[in-house]
């Protein structure tokens, strides 16, 4: 239940499960922080393997050696207790607006969505609102943005201001994302870690095929359940012949944790 005693450590809510959410809610944990993540009924991550959000479709994820589960809001703090990170269904929130369960004065709030466009207004006051790339501004609607461009900015934490716009484009080789040719069902034909060759096909949306780009390992593969939207990123080719690719969150995640974390200890430290 929330507190409002200071030496009591916050519930922190990340909202969105993907790799670099999963990223930031490892380091959090791994320094003794209880984590609870906000997941939509059908998450939309690529690179499952890494994602915490898989939890919703597996009833568990485990990431580097850590565990998610999917519960209700009354099994939460139990899954927290246990040393596990908890997932809700919950898309909007909606457990802010619970006093039994969140507190203005000791919930933390992340949202790692990736929306790229101005948030909606959380539905209840938190103690410290983090907004994770474009669409955020510091002192604005929320209280700190952390940089999610590669560049020699990311990472960086601003308690002013906004990250760098979108870029309307991928990290590194645009070629690697995969998108959707077509709106409809996705049907897999390789799963995450197989080798692809240059041209050959990945999956299928209502039988129009998705090719390899180039030779790479399948590093991410969104969920058949997902119904896919025309242009929707759905995949991940990456061309280093890595297979901890697969099982490792990403540099950029743990970048963007280390920013995140420095908000977090900055707001327990010097309050505010």
């Amino acid at each position: 239940t929330g507190t409002n005693s200071k030496n009591m450590k916050p519930l922190i809510i990340i909202r969105g499960g993907g790799d670099l959410a999963t990223g930031i809610a490892l380091r959090l944990h791994r320094v003794g922080f209880q984590i609870t993540i906000l997941e939509l009924d059908k998450p939309l991550a690529v690179r499952r393997t890494v994602s915490f959000s898989e939890a919703v479709y597996e009833g568990a994820q485990t990431v580097e050696g850590v565990t998610s589960r999917l519960v209700s809001a009354d099994q939460f703090q139990v899954t927290m207790e246990a040393g596990e990170i908890a997932v809700l269904i919950d898309p909007h929130a909606n457990i802010l607006k619970n006093q039994f369960l969140t507190s203005p004065q000791s919930t933390f709030v992340i949202d790692a969505r990736l929306l790229k466009s101005e948030p909606e207004s959380l539905p209840a006051e938190v103690a410290l609102h983090i907004g994770l790339g474009p669409g955020f501004t510091a002192g604005a609607n929320c209280h700190a943005v952390i940089e999610t461009r590669r560049s020699h900015t990311l990472g960086r934490v601003y308690w002013e201001g906004n990250a760098q716009a979108d870029s309307k484009q991928p990290d590194g080789d645009a070629r690697r994302v995969l998108r959707a040719p077509v709106s409809g069902n996705m049907e897999a034909l390789k799963k995450i870690g197989d080798v692809c060759k240059a041209g050959e096909k990945i999956c299928l949306i209502n039988n129009q095929p998705v090719v390899s780009p180039f030779d790479g390992i399948l590093r991410g593969l969104i969920h058949p359940k997902v119904d896919v939207m025309e242009g929707m990123k759905i995949g991940d080719v990456d061309s280093r012949n890595d297979p901890d690719l697969i099982r490792l969150v990403s540099d950029k995640s743990l970048a963007v944790a280390g920013g995140v974390l420095e908000v977090v200890f900055t707001k327990l430290a010097f309050g505010g």
